[in-house]
């Protein structure tokens, strides 16, 4: 009970650390719009058209993207696709009930039928798709490191005689087991508690998404991003096997809100003004062209 607590309180202070800079426009809770009407979008599956209502689970650790905010509300990146989700569905945005899940829960919640679909900041990998189904990408995420300002690693591959600290289950947990087997693994549930391990000297690196970490960066002296990509590889909304109906309805709403430029809109609505100018290309536009690298393992192309 202790470290849950510890653990929403941490959430707490990221959240608000990353949004400090921001003020973000609140949504319209207008009903659909005349593009809305004029736009079709598939059937809604039969049991959320007769639920009248999604099920969606969504990260509650993870600013931007999922996180509880001071309002002691759901509020993000992912959490704002799921209720424009509801908007699109049944014309208002409240039409949703939000599940938190972790790295570690989300595609057990999903296939448990716990939640129709997560929205959950869901790196593709090829061993993910063998037993789930991915929507159209919906975000481009990079990998990145924080380290504090003394650190010595200058190359990737000196993390193999590091402390590197990442999230259980997670692409960078793979990429770690797979190109620096001598690291030592520092490993949570949470990328609040990941980050804790940094700051408080059990890890020497916090390895995970760009969008997390820059908004660490930039509100803590003590702490740096290294100049070091890898791992891009785009977010998407997971789904389970032999749901067709459900992944055409899914594809189409990602479509449609990228038509629109609706996703860089919710980018900008969740993330400081300052920082904009490093995430225009990671929400996909009206002339992006976005794809998972099938056919390729990225966790195992590691750096010579």
């Amino acid at each position: 009970m202790k470290k849950l607590v510890i653990l929403i309180v941490l959430t707490a202070l990221a959240a608000v650390a990353f949004t400090a800079l921001s003020v973000a426009a609140p949504w319209s809770s207008a009903g659909p719009t005349k593009a809305d009407v004029a736009s079709k979008l598939p059937p809604l599956p039969a049991e959320v058209r007769s639920r009248k209502r999604w099920k969606i689970g969504v990260k509650c650790d993870f600013p931007p993207f999922g996180y509880i905010n001071r309002q002691g509300k759901t509020a993000g990146y992912d959490v704002d696709v799921a209720r424009r989700f509801a908007e699109m569905a049944f014309g208002r945005r409240n039409r949703v009930s939000l599940t938190c899940v972790t790295t570690p829960s989300r595609i057990p919640t999903l296939q448990r039928k716990d939640v129709d679909i997560i929205i959950s900041t869901l790196t593709w990998t090829a061993a993910r798709e063998e037993v789930i189904d991915y929507s159209y990408p919906y975000y481009n995420a990079t990998g990145r490191l924080l380290v504090p300002n003394d650190s010595t690693i200058q190359r990737l591959t000196d993390l193999r005689t590091k402390k590197v600290a990442t999230t259980r289950g997670s692409i960078y947990d793979r990429y770690i087991g797979n190109c620096f087997a001598s690291a030592t693994k520092v490993l949570s549930d949470s990328p609040v508690a990941a980050l804790e391990n940094l700051r408080s000297g059990r890890a020497d690196t916090f390895m995970f998404d760009d969008t997390f970490l820059l908004g660490v960066a930039a509100n803590d002296r003590n702490l740096k991003m290294t100049t070091h990509k890898f791992l891009a590889v785009p977010y998407g909304i997971g789904i389970r096997k032999n749901e067709p109906q459900m992944k055409r309805w899914v594809d189409a709403a990602i479509l449609q809100m990228k038509r629109r430029d609706e996703l860089w809109a919710i980018m900008r609505r969740n993330s400081p003004r300052a920082f904009w100018p490093f995430f225009r290309e990671n929400a996909p536009r009206p002339k992006s062209k976005e794809a998972y690298p099938r056919g390729r393992v990225p966790e195992s192309e590691c750096p010579r």
